[in-house]
């Protein structure tokens, strides 16, 4: 403690250490949940000022890591906040300090290669086709020069086409170029004096003030950077703590969370962390069922490991700690720094450490070889390495063995995780599991609440809930919030403000309604009670269609009852406004709702498409979940694990079309397809080209349930799948094989209409009419032709075809 006190104080930064303490505690005072990560969880005096929870004793975190007097840089304190209350933090800051003297940092975003190449294809006239297929030679995260270095292809096109070669030049020439300017993520500057005595200022979106420096202009004239980041899994551990609290009216401290909670590693080990921060992964998933976890210290390890480089050493670690390799050190001084991660270099501290185990370094001068190779200063580096060398000689090591701990240095100082990160992070990943494995649907439920918005994550939720054996229902106008509800330890309701076109008005009027007169009673009874210019028809219309009052009636019903609803209501709240009633009106008819008309009930596929129109993604039913049992046989990847594949890989994911766009090659004029393909773990873009679409376009109609196989598109941000074949699910045999290509021999019939007036008339002439034949409907437009299967099949005689001809026109009917 004195050590570290006499640093700060040395360096000077003992007021930065107080405002961070003061702001830290403001946050915790008001309930807003804190962690801090990076190398400053090192550091004694920030654990007994209350800054950080971690304590750097019992995790062997080293201070040096975190400030060095022998390394001349600012202290650099990464405090999370809960993304959800940031703001708050970063507004007391601003009140406390002054206005005058807080801004955020701008950030510029630069134009990087492929972009540039895109820009500049457009400037000159290029053909997208063309441009498009130049820009994807050229990998995400590099340079034009990496890329002609790297890609022989793409260098002869520069050296025999004038206007490739052109192209890129002019590319070259705008790539690094500021293309636009936002808000740094996190940092945030604290002035003495007011900013405008030092930096130019600006407001950014939503007038949020920042300064016109970027990061690295701001501290080169002296100005201190705080960090205030946000951090999602912060709000969902507060959310699940207050979720349990009210459910089951228990308290839960995060800092008496038992370490060695038997459920939590039990869980861990079988790799079900969907949800839990830092380890739902699919790699880290499956690298958990191997390790099977015991301490903490194993969750630390994962989190620093499962980066590029460290990553490499997983196996040999799960090896060591079941007893299958034998633990071994490249030299007998290092087994008592590297015992504790059986023989394997896992944080960059362990390069600190090695360093004076084997050349004697004090811990300053460990961290400043650190620093060298993490930062890759050339002229430092072989400084340090001599340095390194020569201690390790003068202690009578050999020099084979020298090079060979030196070359393990790089890919740790890089990529890896310090031990104090390790370990903030380690905790937060532990306590989301230990909520997940003690108090499931309160912690999915919390989940679920946090992604809200992002239709792939709650269809990856959702899919884990049910794979807990935990009900996710349509939400209900009787028991949802406007958010997730729990109902009970085994099911979880939609919230009201998860519907579209059901605003945030809406729902605090059906929940405040709800609270005062008690559960509603009928469509009728929902519709008086509740103020009609905020809950309208079209609102009412979403509540059904999404299924949230079904506990009202049958959908089909309620729909049809709609009109007759919504007028009752209207007299109802007319008459408690002015209670006078008309000189010749029947009070008593006045008052008796109407009942449901009786119709017959619609289609379980058309209350699906309702459901997934209303809250994008399928609750009650998944057209997939029929052919489980028959795609478990040909599916390799689900379509929520292809964002970690790499780029080509053979793929065969299956699931439901929900929308298919046929369209024509300006080239060429042929027919290929984009269509969207959803399993129960999310959706994905296939790309159907000519050849493909020639043999299976058949196959492409929305609510298909098909196989595709093919290769993985990783080359844009969203990874799509490119299919070789496209297999109707129909087809596929139980055991892996495939079946005929038609269930009883008859060609599929396509019809195309190219109207409203034609739909209209094939659903007429369609009237009692049905047979065997499957039978699709071409639908054109003026966004382009959409394929749909026709609900039932239609006669397989010669006759029918030819009215239907009559009907629409030669050429408008044909099979294939």
């Amino acid at each position: 403690m004195e050590y570290e006190l006499s640093v700060i104080e040395q360096m000077g930064y003992a007021p930065y250490f107080l405002i961070v303490q003061d702001f830290v505690n403001f946050a915790r005072s008001r309930g807003i949940l804190t962690t801090v990560r990076g190398s400053a969880a090192g550091s004694l005096v920030l654990y007994a000022c209350g800054v950080t929870d971690v304590d750097p004793i019992a995790y062997r975190l080293p201070f040096d890591r975190f400030l060095n007097p022998q390394r001349h840089t600012l202290p650099d304190i990464d405090v999370d906040f809960m993304d959800t209350r940031r703001d708050e933090v970063i507004r007391y800051v601003m009140d406390k300090y002054g206005h005058d003297r807080v801004a955020q940092i701008i950030t510029f975003g630069t134009m990087k290669a492929r972009q540039a190449v895109r820009d500049v294809g457009r400037v000159l006239g290029m053909s997208y086709g063309e441009v498009d297929r130049i820009a994807k030679r050229i990998p995400p995260t590099a340079t034009l020069e990496q890329a002609l270095e790297s890609d022989p292809e793409l260098r002869r096109q520069a050296e025999e086409d004038e206007r490739v070669r052109r192209l890129l030049e002019l590319a070259r020439k705008l790539e690094g170029v500021a293309r636009n300017a936002s808000t740094h993520a996190a940092g945030v500057i604290i002035s003495r004096d007011p900013l405008t005595d030092h930096v130019p200022l600006t407001r950014g979106k939503d007038d949020v003030v920042m300064t016109q420096y970027d990061m690295d202009s701001v501290a080169a004239i002296g100005l201190v950077k705080f960090d205030f980041l946000g951090l999602t899994n912060l709000t969902i551990l507060d959310s699940a703590l207050k979720i349990v609290e009210r459910k089951r009216g228990r308290r839960i401290d995060l800092h008496q969370i038992p370490l060695d909670d038997a459920r939590t590693y039990e869980l861990l080990g079988r790799g079900e962390t969907v949800g839990v921060f830092q380890l739902e992964s699919a790699g880290m998933r499956r690298y958990l069922q191997e390790l099977r976890p015991t301490s903490i210290q194993d969750i630390m390890a994962m989190v620093a490991l499962y980066r590029p480089g460290p990553m490499a050493n997983i196996p040999a670690y799960i090896r060591r700690k079941h007893g299958l390799e034998p633990v071994t050190y490249l030299h007998p001084v290092l087994e008592p720094v590297l015992r504790e991660t059986y023989g394997v270099m896992v944080y960059q501290e362990d390069i600190m450490t090695v360093a004076q185990a084997m050349a004697g370094y004090t811990l300053a001068e460990a961290d400043v070889l650190c620093h060298a190779i993490r930062k890759k200063v050339l002229d430092k580096l072989l400084s340090q390495r001599e340095k390194f060398e020569r201690g390790a000689t003068e202690r009578g090591i050999p020099k084979e063995v020298v090079d060979r701990v030196f070359e393990q240095f790089e890919p740790f100082a890089r990529y890896g995780f310090n031990r104090a990160h390790a370990a903030c992070y380690g905790l937060v990943a532990y306590y989301t599991a230990y909520l997940k494995a003690n108090y499931p649907a309160e912690y999915m439920t919390a989940v679920l609440c946090a992604d809200s918005g992002n239709l792939e994550r709650i269809a990856l939720d959702v899919e884990e809930c049910r794979r807990m054996g935990i009900a996710v229902l349509p939400p209900d106008v009787n028991e949802s919030e406007p958010e997730f509800t729990v109902v009970d330890d085994r099911t979880i309701r939609f919230g009201l403000g998860t519907i579209k076109n059901v605003g945030t008005s809406a729902t605090q009027e059906i929940v405040r309604a709800r609270q005062q007169g008690g559960p509603f009673r009928s469509l009728a009874d929902f519709c008086a009670r509740t103020d009609g210019r905020v809950v309208t028809r079209k609102v009412v219309e979403s509540l059904i269609k999404a299924g949230a009052l079904d506990s009202l009636g049958d959908r089909a019903a309620l729909l049809a009852g709609l009109d007759d609803a919504l007028e009752y209501g209207a007299r109802r709240q007319r008459r408690q406004v002015s209670p006078q009633t008309g000189l010749f009106a029947d009070a008593a008819e006045l008052d008796a709702p109407p009942e449901l008309p009786r119709v017959p009930p619609l289609d379980p596929r058309e209350m699906l498409r309702m459901e997934r129109e209303m809250l994008g993604l399928y609750v009650s039913d998944h057209p997939v979940r029929a052919w489980e049992a028959v795609l478990r046989h040909h599916v390799r990847q689900r379509v929520a694990d292809l964002r970690e594949l790499e780029d080509r890989t053979p793929v065969s994911v299956g699931g439901v079309l929900t929308h298919v766009r046929p369209m024509t090659s300006r080239k060429d004029s042929s027919r290929f397809a984009v269509v969207h393909l959803e399993d129960l773990s999310g959706a994905v873009e296939v790309v159907v080209w000519p050849k493909a679409y020639e043999r299976f376009g058949d196959a492409l109609y929305v609510d298909a349930v098909v196989l595709v196989r093919g290769r993985l598109d990783a080359s844009e941000a969203r990874p799509r799948v490119v299919a070789d074949e496209v297999v109707p699910v129909e087809t596929l045999g139980p055991g892996g094989g495939e079946v005929g290509p038609s269930r009883n021999g008859l060609r599929p019939l396509h019809v195309r209409v190219a109207s409203s007036e034609e739909l209209f008339q094939l659903a007429d002439f369609l009237q009692g009419r049905s047979g065997p034949r499957e039978a699709y409907a071409h639908v054109v437009t003026l966004r382009g032709e959409s394929v749909h299967r026709l609900r039932r099949g239609v006669p397989a005689n010669k006759e029918f075809v030819r009215e239907l001809e009559m009907l629409l026109g030669e050429g408008a009917v044909w099979e294939e």
